[in-house]
């Protein structure tokens, strides 16, 4: 799966990479028309206790019955590694966004749509994991995320489907999206070539039974399991 050049931002430092989101946020579309979505993926990363290694997972599911298509992990076995930066909050790309991208790429599929454990827009500098996602594959993406990392919002009702727009400077950025009854809520937010308005439409169809949405849940998972059966660095 090709991707721009400016994709690898492992050896970027922290204030490289600030001024290329500030640079790359005008990349990002806050609207698109998606076509039929018949396949969906989920990209996570998982870490082995310590967090000084870490294993991508990209799962795609078929849409909308949420059936698993196929399954691709980056950094397990002898490719475990630690991460190229610590987390630096803002700056997930820097730990996680390699590795998220090559585990996409190993799928043989081409997905309609991304949902991404992280932030689109909802993000200090406009440009979060799941925009630099986005953008690097040239597939819609969306972030959905389990914390918030800024903005002020009320609490959305209840009942599932409740949901409360997420604003920062009298901008929305994101919503909070209710997406079980009496479940907190996750973070939802344009990531690339997608509304907000079906960022909230896919995210809720994709998460029937739990909090995570199932193509996030499934990679999470798999990552998790890929980094725990990697054998530890042999020492010389």
């Amino acid at each position: 799966m090709p991707h721009r050049p400016e994709a690898d931002w492992s050896d970027l430092t922290p204030a490289e990479a600030v001024a290329l989101q500030e640079r790359m946020r005008a990349l990002v579309a806050a609207e698109g028309r998606l076509g039929p979505v018949r396949r969906v993926a989920g990209l996570d990363v998982g870490y082995a206790r310590g967090a000084h290694r870490a294993a991508a997972a990209a799962v795609m599911l078929s849409f909308p019955e949420l059936k698993l298509i196929e399954a691709a992990t980056v950094g397990g076995g002898m490719e475990a590694a630690a991460p190229p930066h610590p987390y630096i909050p803002g700056l997930l790309v820097l730990r996680e966004g390699a590795l998220m991208l090559s585990a996409l790429e190993r799928l043989r599929g081409r997905p309609d749509l991304l949902l991404v454990d992280g932030h689109g827009l909802a993000h200090p500098r406009r440009f979060g994991l799941a925009c630099y996602l986005g953008v690097a594959s040239g597939i819609p993406t969306i972030g959905v995320a389990k914390s918030r990392l800024i903005g002020e919002y009320e609490q959305p009702g209840p009942a599932r489907g409740d949901w409360s727009r997420l604003m920062d400077g009298g901008e929305v950025i994101g919503a909070v999206l209710r997406v079980q009854a009496g479940v907190r809520p996750v973070f939802v937010s344009v990531g690339n070539r997608v509304s907000l308005e079906a960022a909230i439409e896919y995210t809720l169809a994709c998460s029937p039974r739990h909090r995570l949405a199932e193509p996030i849940r499934w990679a999470h998972r798999l990552a998790g399991e890929t980094i725990r059966l990697s054998p530890l660095p042999t020492k010389r």
